[in-house]
């Protein structure tokens, strides 16, 4: 049940509903009330039951996730993605890439301390997107946690 309620907080955190808006994502909607109903069979003692229905929430989230990811676009080549989206901000004046390495074109400049929205990365080089959701690469470098 852990897992699909991780499961269920990333797709809610790429929905960008971190209040639990679940209009969102029917995949959110219908993830949570399976989660739901999986808390009542575990207090019933029915732990197959449980079990069951907790997968379900599971396949759910994967489900919505799927759409998210392709919504933003196709993931590249060995690209992988962090179980949750990270929330980061620069730690200097950066160049934010179409595409994960130096040799791609700069799609925008950020100031220091700018906050970010991390989702994925490939080698040194990570997926992000800034507060008005434009997407790009930057190299990890130049980025870190949020005080």
């Amino acid at each position: 049940m852990a897992e699909a309620e991780i499961a269920l907080e990333a797709l809610r955190s790429a929905n960008g509903s971190g209040g639990g808006s679940s209009a969102a994502s029917p995949e959110l909607a219908q993830g949570t009330q399976l989660l739901q109903l999986a808390t009542a069979e575990f207090d019933k003692q029915n732990y197959a039951g449980a079990l069951y229905l907790a997968t379900q929430a599971k396949n759910a989230a994967a489900t919505g996730q799927g759409r998210v990811t392709s919504e933003r676009g196709t993931p590249r080549t060995s690209e992988i993605p962090f179980a949750l989206p990270l929330h980061l901000q620069t730690t200097g004046r950066a160049n934010v890439r179409e595409g994960p390495g130096a040799n791609f074109r700069v799609s925008y400049t950020l100031d220091a301390g700018a906050e970010l929205t991390a989702y994925a990365y490939v080698d040194q080089w990570v997926r992000v997107a800034d507060e008005s959701e434009r997407p790009g690469w930057i190299h990890q470098g130049l980025i870190g946690r949020r005080p």
